[in-house]
């Protein structure tokens, strides 16, 4: 069976994943054991501290690929970028720096700072989606700015992104309320896919069994294949098909006195 990751910092010391080739190795091992077949390496790029070129990820990817059948690992990976929004993405789109999730240049993987989303992003949603770029939300389930205003990922996903969903965030490694966060953004349709956003050992590991485990109990077999489906159309570069989504309402306050 194939499960696709999507989003993963197995490359070593290049950004706050992986520091050297000895928990990259041991976290594909992870992924394998978590039924991982495929994944997309997707280390930040132009996030205000790591800038990782194009080129530079296609070569690493190759030589990690190399280490993985040496190491008689079975993942296949991909080289990706993580891609903050930021004033200079288009010019960088122009110039070919920049890595998508399939190789026909149809969805990108875009991240938010962690307690913002910029003024521009419809504006830049706008420029992305008239290129034929289709904007995949990374984690907006631990965005502080989008728990406040859910209505913000509703709007962008009305537009015609998607979103991807931390497989961690679901089953509560990052707390409560990002747990509770995420089962609403799945219970409303604002879902699409989970990725294990995997940086390290023991911290931040691979917990993708464990989500699709819990999506199964909570919301039954049908959606856990439907992430799975549209985590393989993504890579593929296939069509996804867009939920119904629901706006999520947020909880009145009752104040004593």
């Amino acid at each position: 069976m194939v499960m696709v990751d999507l989003h993963c910092h197995l490359l070593q010391g290049i950004d706050d994943g992986s520091k050297n080739m000895t928990i990259s190795l041991r976290l594909a091992r992870e992924a394998t054991k978590n039924g991982v077949t495929h994944a997309l390496l997707t280390p930040h790029h132009m996030n205000g501290r790591y800038v990782n070129h194009k080129q530079d990820v296609i070569r690493r990817t190759k030589e990690f690929q190399k280490q993985l059948k040496n190491h008689n690992i079975p993942l296949m990976v991909f080289p990706g970028q993580e891609v903050r929004i930021n004033g200079q993405l288009l010019t960088a789109l122009d110039e070919d720096d920049i890595l998508f999730a399939d190789t026909g240049n149809r969805y990108l993987m875009l991240e938010f700072p962690d307690d913002d989303v910029s003024h521009y992003t419809n504006q830049m949603i706008f420029d992305l989606q008239q290129r034929g770029i289709t904007p995949v939300i990374v984690h907006p389930e631990r965005n502080t700015k989008i728990m406040a205003q859910p209505e913000l990922l509703y709007q962008l996903l009305e537009k015609g992104c998607l979103s991807q969903i931390t497989a961690s965030s679901y089953v509560g490694t990052f707390g409560k309320k990002v747990e509770n966060f995420s089962r609403q953004l799945i219970e409303a349709g604002q879902g699409y896919v989970f990725a294990s956003d995997a940086h390290n050992l023991p911290g931040r590991k691979y917990e993708m069994r464990q989500a699709f485990e819990k999506l199964s109990q909570e919301f039954g077999g049908e959606l856990v294949e439907q992430y799975q489906n549209n985590a393989r159309d993504i890579i593929n570069g296939a069509n996804v098909p867009l939920n119904e989504t629901r706006k999520i309402k947020k909880k009145k306050r009752f104040w004593l006195f």
